[in-house]
C-alpha cells in the first residue's frame, strides 16, 4: 500500500492555541478515513494541515510525498478541501464557480459538464448565482467543484451538512466511486452511523491528538 499522508508528532498552532498537539497519523491510498471527536478537538485543523493551508510548528509531515514544513503550497493543486463555508464565490454563477476550479487544473468542458450533471447542478441551476442557492445547492456546487479538480485526496469537513437524504446517498456513492478511481478520502463527521458505514477506518481526534 502507498502512504499518501504521514504525520509524526505534528504540532499546529491557531493563534496562541495548540490546535494539534503532537498528532501522528498514517493514511494509505484508497482509504476512506473517518475523523471523529468533539467540537474543538482539532479535526478541522488536521484537515487544513493536510491541505497545506495551515503550517506545522513541530513534528514532521508529508502529503503525497511533499514535505509540509517546506513545500506545503505544492500540495494545494493535488488535494481538495471542502470546509463548512463551501469555498464558493457568491457573486458568480454555479457554472462560473465550477469553471474557475476547472481552469486551475486544465479540466475540459466535458469534465465540467459531467461534474455538474453528477451533482445535479446543471440545467437551470447552472446560471444561478451561488449567493441565491439553498444550503443544499451550495453544497452540491462545492462538491462539483471538487470533482472537476481531479483531487488525489479529498479532505471533507462535515460533507453531508445541508444535503437532503437523497443528496447524502449520492455523496456516499460519489466518494466510493472516487476511491475506486484511485483517490483517498479523509472526512470529519458527527453523523457517526452514516459515516462509519462509509469509512474503511476510524480515528478519534481529541485534545489535539489522534488515537
Amino acid at each position: 500500500m502507498e502512504t499518501v499522508i504521514e504525520l509524526k508528532g505534528v504540532v499546529a498552532v491557531l493563534g496562541s492555541f495548540p490546535a494539534l498537539a503532537g498528532v501522528s497519523l498514517s493514511v494509505q491510498r484508497g482509504e476512506i478515513l473517518l475523523l471523529q471527536g468533539p467540537n474543538g478537538a482539532g479535526k478541522t485543523s488536521l484537515l487544513r494541515v493536510c491541505a497545506g493551508l495551515m503550517p506545522i510548528e513541530r513534528g514532521t509531515g508529508t502529503v503525497l510525498g511533499i514535505d509540509l514544513a517546506t513545500n506545503r503550497q505544492d500540495i494545494r493543486t493535488r488535494v481538495g478541501l471542502l470546509g463548512h463555508t463551501n469555498g464558493l464565490y457568491l457573486d458568480l454563477t454555479v457554472e462560473q464557480n465550477i469553471q474557475f476550479w476547472a481552469s486551475t487544473v486544465g479540466a475540459s468542458q466535458e469534465e465540467v459538464a459531467n461534474a455538474m450533471s453528477t451533482m445535479r447542478v446543471d440545467g437551470r441551476l447552472a446560471k444561478v448565482k451561488a449567493g441565491q442557492l439553498s444550503a443544499g445547492q451550495r453544497r452540491r456546487t462545492a462538491l462539483a467543484s471538487l470533482i472537476v479538480r481531479r483531487a488525489e485526496i479529498w479532505l471533507l469537513d462535515e460533507p453531508h451538512a445541508g444535503l437532503d437524504a437523497s443528496g447524502r446517498d449520492e455523496l456516499d456513492a460519489l466518494l466510493r466511486n472516487a476511491v475506486a478511481a484511485g483517490a483517498t478520502v479523509v472526512l470529519a463527521s458527527h453523523e457517526s452511523e452514516r459515516a462509519a458505514g462509509l469509512a474503511t477506518r476510524t480515528v478519534t481526534i481529541d485534545g489535539g491528538g489522534a488515537r
